[in-house]
């Protein structure tokens, strides 16, 4: 089975769950007689350890060629290559309209233009650079569907969130191929009640067009249905998972915490959607009581600023730690670092790294307003709202080493039973469902 799959980022070049998900999921499509070539953005950089071959580089769609002489095998594991083709883009994962807006200001030449060119049909040319705002640099993306579609072969078109999703209806159009939308968040997880209208319709527009939807959690399938009016039959979910490395020296690392003081952690994206002011507030009340505990959000996000402010108004310099954006080595020995882990997210599809902090053996809490809350029964849930009982919850896993060893316990039990090999043997059976429409 060939697959043609339209993304937005990819290891190791990840700023969040989108990036982590697609890289188990496709690792262990491969594994499964699955053949895929991978779309995304152009970024810079060294490629993963993935089993990837690089097929293009940003003059793909200009040339009309794909170029094999760049071929590069950075793992032969796999005996089925991801092909991993880059789209000259400026689309960057988690960028909402403001945000691009921002970032074209900043390559602008120096007579103010972005030498973009339109043709007859006021569609953005691939000729060009980028587009002048957002909505028209996802059109301009999506022509990468229509002409690989053109190229490519392939049984199945599969588009993760939805900045691919015009792309993937571009080569559902030319091919007459089935497509799987995937869905990791929706506007109303990132905004709330007030989304974006055009994200919202370019969001629907995607589900409608779709042969199959793939929700992440039972929660997102319910924003679907009731936000998009979208069949429920046409849903599926398929929960995400986490990589089972080799943790030993991380853990064996991990194991002197009982012999310093204890370390709380935030580790996200800083924004509305994961709750960081409710993190502050409750480390606030921790102190009162336990005034050696230490507290770390690492992260970025636009609320970053503001929660250093709030961070200074509530007195906890000393005891408060902002660390900016990690990569793959420092978060790794941030986990081991750590005592407990956090994830009061308000709107959360599902949230794979309170998997990462389990297999580092460590505590969790996390918001019932969480798609992980689904599948994990013995971690502390807790309303993103309920300040009082998440600081009262802290105190105690902190101060009942019993408690801690109990939950580290279930944990490792919870991960045996959670994998991307069987989320990725779900996503096989939904594309040879619609293989078969």
């Amino acid at each position: 089975m060939k697959v043609l799959m339209f993304g937005w980022e990819f290891p190791p070049h990840i700023s969040g769950g989108l990036g982590t998900a697609c890289f188990g999921l496709t690792k262990e499509l491969s594994k499964l007689d699955v053949e895929i070539t991978f779309v995304v953005p152009k970024l810079k950089g060294e490629l993963s350890d993935a089993p990837v071959r690089l097929v293009g580089a940003k003059d793909i769609l200009n040339s009309g060629k794909i170029d094999n002489t760049q071929n590069h095998v950075a793992n032969t594991a796999s005996s089925h290559l991801l092909k991993y083709i880059k789209i000259n883009s400026s689309l960057r994962p988690y960028q909402n309209v403001e945000e691009y807006k921002n970032y074209v200001e900043t390559i602008k030449g120096e007579d103010g233009s972005l030498q973009v060119k339109q043709n007859k049909s006021n569609l953005i040319d691939f000729s060009g650079d980028y587009g002048p705002d957002l909505m028209s640099e996802v059109v301009r993306y999506s022509w990468a569907g229509r002409e690989l579609a053109q190229k490519e072969q392939f049984d199945v078109i599969h588009a993760h969130e939805w900045m691919t999703f015009l792309a993937g209806i571009e080569a559902k159009k030319i091919s007459n191929k089935p497509l799987v939308v995937h869905i990791h968040a929706t506007e109303f997880d990132r905004s709330g009640e007030n989304p974006n209208r055009d994200i919202y319709h370019l969001e629907k527009y995607g589900m409608e067009m779709a042969d199959k939807v793939i929700a992440v959690s039972k929660r997102t399938k319910n924003i679907i249905v009731h936000k998009y009016n979208i069949d429920p039959d046409k849903i599926e979910v398929v929960y995400n998972a986490v990589e089972k490395d080799d943790l030993s020296q991380i853990t064996q690392l991990g194991r002197a915490r009982a012999s310093r003081e204890k370390i709380v952690l935030f580790l996200g994206r800083i924004t509305m959607q994961k709750g960081p002011e409710y993190f502050l507030e409750a480390a606030s009340n921790v102190l009162t009581q336990m005034p050696d505990v230490r507290f770390v959000m690492a992260g970025s996000g636009d609320m970053a600023r503001k929660m250093v402010e709030k961070m200074a108004t509530l007195r906890m310099v000393d005891r408060f730690h902002f660390t900016g954006f990690l990569k793959a080595p420092e978060r790794e020995r941030l986990f081991a670092m750590s005592d407990l882990y956090i994830m009061p997210s308000v709107s959360e599809p599902f949230g794979i790294t309170p998997l990462e902090a389990m297999k580092h053996g460590i505590p969790v809490i996390v918001s019932k307003q969480s798609g992980i809350a689904e599948i994990l029964d013995n971690v502390v849930k807790v309303d993103f709202w309920d300040v009082p009982k998440l600081s009262q919850s802290i105190i105690d896993i902190l101060n009942r080493p019993h408690l801690t060893d109990s939950m580290r316990e279930n944990n490792r039990r919870t991960l045996e039973s959670i994998s991307w090999e069987h989320s990725a043997c779900h996503v096989i059976d939904l594309y040879n469902q619609v293989i078969r429409l």
